[in-house]
């Protein structure tokens, strides 16, 4: 409702512009006043428009407002201050046109001509040698999350989870395997099988040899050190090369805690499309392809002197020179300058990333192969491969990209967009995003919980950081479990007259719901300190706050013995405007002007890549619904006509809330 009357007076001003100053003015800057006293809508046009006419703000915005005449959804405009126009709704027009218009989400889903074009999310991207962990999540959930809101705004979003199977970290777990437990490939082979019949998860018996590996690195003496970590390097290239028992141990290791890490989120509901490996990214010569066009586009040059002899590397813009091609020989040493290529001729981390995303944007000229890998009930999940027998969904080409990674990679991400912009990729470059984040931590509560060890100094900080090294950190599946216990127990006190699934399904509603929420409420430039007492809360600003709303107003409406469809239906046939005019009534209006943002928040969400925008709303929209049930006595309502208003009122916020909801990847439990 609030993004479409915001388009009408938008598009209104523009005309009344063009034909009183004949002025195109293409962006009409448009507010929502603080308070309802100054109405719903603000722009403050005239003081941008001051210089330009030379005229006082006021006497503008008193021109303006005298030419706006009537407007639909509208009841008045005044002049407010030095010179700000106030806009008031016409509030019965405001309350049926939320009552109508917020009922669907548009959809690319069998729904062509609202697609607003091809995105391709890639999140989550867990290295695949040991179990994720706390921060896993927040990354997954927030790149899960702005899937939801891409699709619900129409458009058509392929998910992919990058799959780093050779760099460093699968390595150290394999050279746990092969030289710390001196285990063969028919070994681990075995071992998997043991695992497996005695319940043990790979991915946490994982967990526990990469620390230990991790420690072992460190654990002699320098030569010895040293030597371990040439035996390290070493590995890695063995696993690149592929072809070797070692790089067949790697395959069987990583594949098998990777299907473990999908069984993770799949707890979440958090699903993928297609899961690109740097093994193909590598075999299938990716990197090749996009040498030559870095090498033909000037992207990239030899250099002969400096630090960087004999390395490829790209100019910074910053560094103010221009790429200089290989025949022409440096003009000096570029100390601002990025390697791509080593002097040894191995590719850094960035070359691969900017041929990766070559593919993405379908610009490479080559394709992976395709297999099938995981199974949801919806769909199938595929996995590259070098040689793909089956037809399989196209996936690459995009329009837009959005990388969820950590803000940590941001000197890399904005590398590739560099490489891209220089090969004249501009439109491209203009529409990646990397959509970064900061880490999770522990609150020390939270570390005593787990039953760490917690120094006295470590208790009084604001948060504990995480490490997987170190062997200290969050299990996801360990964070899940220990919510949903905590949640079970609550369950089984408040929903004694359910059976055992119906209670156990409850508590998982709650525990995902908190869990999801906890992630998605601070902005993503916040580092986030995990606390259970905090997430799990019925009180305050958490997910089980929103969902005990959405019990609240089912349980009006079984207690009233009709549907929300049904009262919305009788409701069309009523006038409300004498329900919305004086005091006692500005909560209930301000009740369905909060409900009738969802698409204006939506929107936002993806301008500013950032669901936090959502999590507020869900929070404020569950918060004024409670204070309305708490003020209005619904169903002991006298006027018959009243009633149906007050119950399309919960209506209204009922469904809003189950939509945000779902946008924010929560179910909507009939219970609590």
């Amino acid at each position: 409702m609030y993004l479409e009357l915001q388009k009408r007076l938008t598009e209104h001003l523009r005309a009344v512009l063009q034909t009183k100053y004949d002025l195109q003015i293409e962006v009409i800057p448009l507010e929502i006043p603080p308070d309802l006293r100054f109405g719903e809508l603000a722009t403050p046009i005239a003081f941008e428009l001051a210089r330009k006419l030379r005229k006082a703000p006021k006497i503008i915005a008193q021109e303006i407002v005298a030419a706006l005449g009537h407007l639909d959804g509208f009841s008045s405009f005044e002049v407010a201050g030095a010179g700000y126009i106030n806009a008031r709704l016409d509030r019965a027009a405001g309350v049926r046109l939320a009552a109508g218009s917020e009922g669907g989400s548009p959809s690319a889903q069998g729904s062509p001509e609202l697609t607003r074009g091809h995105a391709l999310v890639e999140h989550s991207s867990i290295n695949p040698n040991k179990a994720a962990h706390i921060g896993h999540l927040r990354n997954a959930i927030l790149g899960d999350t702005f899937v939801r809101l891409l699709r619900a705004a129409g458009y058509k979003v392929d998910v992919q989870n990058y799959i780093d199977n050779t760099g460093v970290q699968v390595a150290d777990v394999v050279v746990g395997f092969l030289h710390l437990e001196g285990r063969s490939l028919a070994d681990i082979r075995q071992l998997l099988g043991e695992l497996k019949r005695s319940g043990v998860r790979i991915d946490y018996y994982c967990w526990d040899l990469y620390a230990r590996t991790s420690q072992w690195y460190a654990s002699g003496s320098p030569e010895e050190n040293e030597a371990r970590k040439r035996f390290r390097y070493a590995t890695m290239h063995e696993i690149e090369r592929g072809c070797n028992e070692t790089a067949e141990v790697a395959e069987l290791i990583s594949t098998s805690v990777l299907r473990r890490h999908l069984e993770t989120m799949l707890r979440l509901d958090i699903e993928y499309d297609f899961l690109p490996r740097e093994s193909e990214i590598l075999h299938l010569n990716f990197w090749a392809l996009a040498f030559e066009q870095l090498k033909q586009t000037g992207v990239l040059y030899f250099e002969n002197e400096g630090k960087n002899k004999g390395c490829w590397v790209m100019t910074r813009p910053a560094a103010g020179t221009q790429p200089i091609q290989e025949d022409d020989g440096p003009k000096g040493t570029d100390e601002d300058a990025k390697v791509i290529v080593r002097s040894n001729g191995t590719v850094t981390y960035v070359g691969k990333d900017i041929a990766y995303h070559l593919w993405k944007f379908g610009l490479l000229g080559r394709d992976f192969g395709y297999k099938p890998f995981f199974t949801y009930p919806s769909h199938e999940c595929w996995i590259s491969a070098e040689h793909g027998d089956e037809p399989h969904p196209h996936f690459g080409g995009a329009q837009a990209i959005y990388n969820v990674i950590d803000a940590r990679q941001s000197d890399p991400q904005a590398n590739v967009i560099q490489a891209l912009r220089g090969m004249g990729h501009t439109a491209q470059a203009d529409h990646y995003t990397h959509f970064s984040y900061e880490m999770v931590a522990l609150t020390p509560r939270c570390a005593v919980e787990l039953g760490y060890d917690v120094s006295e100094e470590d208790l009084a900080r604001p948060y504990i950081e995480v490490s997987g090294r170190k062997g200290f950190g969050v299990k996801a599946d360990d964070l899940i479990d220990k919510l949903i216990a905590a949640t079970r127990a609550e369950v089984d006190a408040r929903q004694t007259g359910r059976d055992e699934g119906e209670r156990q399904r409850i508590a998982e509603q709650i525990a995902i719901g908190a869990l999801r929420y906890f992630m998605l409420k601070f902005t993503r430039n916040s580092v986030i300190a995990f606390d259970f007492k905090d997430a799990l809360s019925f009180e305050g600003e958490t997910g089980p706050y929103i969902q005990y709303a959405v019990v609240r107003a089912r349980n009006i409406f079984r207690k009233a013995g009709t549907t929300p469809d049904a009262v919305l239906d009788e409701f069309a046939g009523i006038d409300p405007a004498a329900y919305l005019e004086g005091e006692a009534n500005e909560d209930i209006w301000a009740l369905w002007l909060r409900a009738g943002r969802r698409s204006l928040v939506l929107e936002q969400c993806i301008s500013t890549s950032e669901p936090a925008h959502l999590a507020k709303h869900g929070f404020q929209l569950a918060q004024e619904f409670n204070n309305f049930y708490h003020k209005h006595h619904i169903l002991t309502e006298e006027d018959p006509t009243r009633k149906i208003f007050l119950l399309a009122t919960v209506a209204v916020a009922l469904r809003e809330l189950i939509v945000v909801l779902s946008w924010l990847g929560i179910e909507s439990p009939e219970a609590m």
